[in-house]
Order: structure tokens, then sequence, then C-alpha cells
């Protein structure tokens, strides 16, 4: 399986940008995929996660509200819609994906077996 993210971009605070991750194929009916996001210097943290049984999100407490995500079943595309961007969200966005998560593990990196590589979103000041 392999997973093809895009949308980042450098914008200014206050702007929205959309970023998609679309896996080649789904592997089984607990399919997750979820965001992550790594700022120079940092440990990668937990953004966002969409469980496919049941239509489940997931979010990091501190981006409720400004970030939403959903679904495009078809194209096996999950898309993070992030409003009223920061500064302090600049970082390179990483898309996961897992076929049998333990929903314990859901918001860690090490629940993750699929990665795709990352996009940057810059947000200006």
């Amino acid at each position: 399986v392999q997973l093809q993210a895009s949308g980042g971009g450098l914008v200014q605070a206050g702007d929205s940008l959309r970023l998609s991750c679309q896996a080649s194929r789904r592997t089984s009916s607990r399919w997750v995929m979820a965001w992550f996001r790594q700022a120079p210097g940092k440990e990668r943290e937990f953004v966002s996660a969409y469980r496919w049984d049941g239509g489940y999100t997931y979010f990091a407490e501190s981006l409720k509200g400004r970030f939403t995500v959903s679904r495009d079943t078809a194209e096996n595309t999950i898309f993070l819609q992030m409003n009223s961007l920061k500064p302090e969200d600049t970082a390179a966005y990483y898309c996961a994906a897992s076929s049998n998560i333990i929903l314990s593990s859901l918001r860690r990196p090490e629940g993750y077996a699929i990665w795709g590589q990352g996009t940057q979103v810059t947000v200006s000041s």
C-alpha cells in the first residue's frame, strides 16, 4: 500500500489549506488513516485520524474547531481542511495508515505501519 499526500504550501496567517492523502488501496474494514505533523527540532505529533468503520474522526485537542477531516471513499482519500492557520501550524504534514490499529495507539506514530511522504505547510505571520 502506498500513500500519496499533497496540498501543502506557503500561506499567510488566517488562510486555509486542504491537504489530501490518497491510498493505493484499503486492506481491511478496520482501515484508519491519519495525519501527523513535525516541525523542525520537534517530535512528530498527532493531528487527526479517520476510521473507515463508522466514520469516526479524531483530532488533537488544540486543533479542534480549526481542522476538519473528511473522506472520498471511492478514491481511498482523506482530506484535512485547515482553517485559520497560525504560524505555529508550520510543519511537515505526514499521512499514515493502518489496517489493524489498536485504538489506544491511534494518536501515536508507532500505531501506524504505512506512511506517505510529507507535505510542507508554511504559515507566515
